[in-house]
């Protein structure tokens, strides 16, 4: 099964700077983009098969008629692999299952797809191509918000104050670049293929009042509109949940259709964390956890309306 072939691998990928819906920057203008996570995927899995093989990188780049260096920057995803010399790796390695090798094929292909994200590749968004990337391939994404509400359904004055506040220094007109970065990820929602989105979201995130009440309140307003698409769930974590699954924070999981594995992102300051197999596993039991004690859809509903109505009784107080 290629599932057992692709799904063993821990991947990394450290940007210059922090990428998360939490944190602001999306990684520093100017610098120069690492290797993607396909690259990295499809790399990894290359190495796997050459070392089964007991051939050296200096035998396989004789074989497609590259040195030993240009092998070692395709095994690390430097180099993104073509899919001509991904099929004749596979030769060389005696890969011979038809599953395996189509599902690194295509692999190899989504490598050099062009997505709507490229026509930002001057602001070098880093992990976030990435990011952006699965949300395009999932089925389906299960994210829980214990800080903000998540990227894909935050209003542009929201996102505006998240992003600016994690990043006092950056200049206007970089954070707007980021902001639209982010509402155009958001269109993922209304494409043909859209994704199922199932959120928790930490009921301290409805009482953090960011951007002003203005803000917030127009902010929880479109989360309860969102709540009404056929593809759309956001579940409550009450304060009476107490102590629970994921108390280091947010973690987003990416239920990925073949050939690729389900996969679990943290996002932090130095950037994100992506894992598979076992590790994915690890945050799905989080994630279900945190799924048994969050209120219901209609209760969730409820307590994110009150908390809309608290905010217009406040609003109508201070006239």
């Amino acid at each position: 099964m290629l599932d057992e072939v692709v799904g063993v691998a821990l991947i990394c990928l450290v940007p210059a700077s922090g990428t998360s819906d939490v944190n602001s920057k999306e990684t520093a203008m100017g610098a120069k983009r690492g290797p993607t996570l396909r690259a990295q995927w499809l790399g990894k899995h290359l190495r796997d098969f050459r070392e089964s093989a007991k051939l050296t990188l200096k035998q396989a780049g004789d074989y497609l008629q590259r040195d030993a260096g240009t092998i070692s920057r395709l095994e690390s995803g430097v180099i993104p692999a073509r899919v001509s010399d991904v099929l004749a790796l596979l030769n060389l390695y005696g890969v011979g299952d038809q599953k395996v090798r189509d599902g690194l094929e295509q692999i190899s292909r989504d490598i050099w797809r062009k997505g709507w994200w490229d026509g930002y590749a001057t602001d070098s968004l880093g992990g976030l191509f990435d990011h952006a990337w699965l949300e395009t391939r999932t089925a389906g994404i299960r994210s829980y918000g214990a800080m903000v509400v998540p990227g894909l359904l935050q209003t542009r004055d929201y996102a505006q104050a998240v992003i600016a506040a994690g990043d006092a220094d950056a200049p206007g007109e970089q954070v707007e670049r980021w902001v639209q970065f982010r509402m155009d990820r958001q269109r993922v929602l209304d494409a043909e293929s859209t994704p199922n989105l199932e959120i928790i979201l930490d009921e301290a995130v409805l009482h953090r009042m960011i951007g002003g009440p203005q803000v917030m309140r127009g902010q929880l307003e479109h989360l309860s509109q969102a709540m009404n698409r056929p593809n759309v769930t956001v579940r409550v974590l009450p304060f009476t949940a107490g102590a629970h699954a994921s108390p280091e924070g947010s973690f987003i999981i990416f239920d990925m259709p073949e050939p690729y594995s389900d996969v679990a992102c943290v996002e932090t300051r130095g950037g994100a964390v992506y894992t598979e197999a076992e590790g994915a596993e690890n945050f799905a039991r989080a994630y279900d956890s945190l799924r048994s004690v969050a209120l219901t859809r209609d209760e969730s509903a409820a307590v994110i309306r009150g908390a809309v109505d608290r905010l217009r009784r406040a609003r109508g107080r201070s006239m």
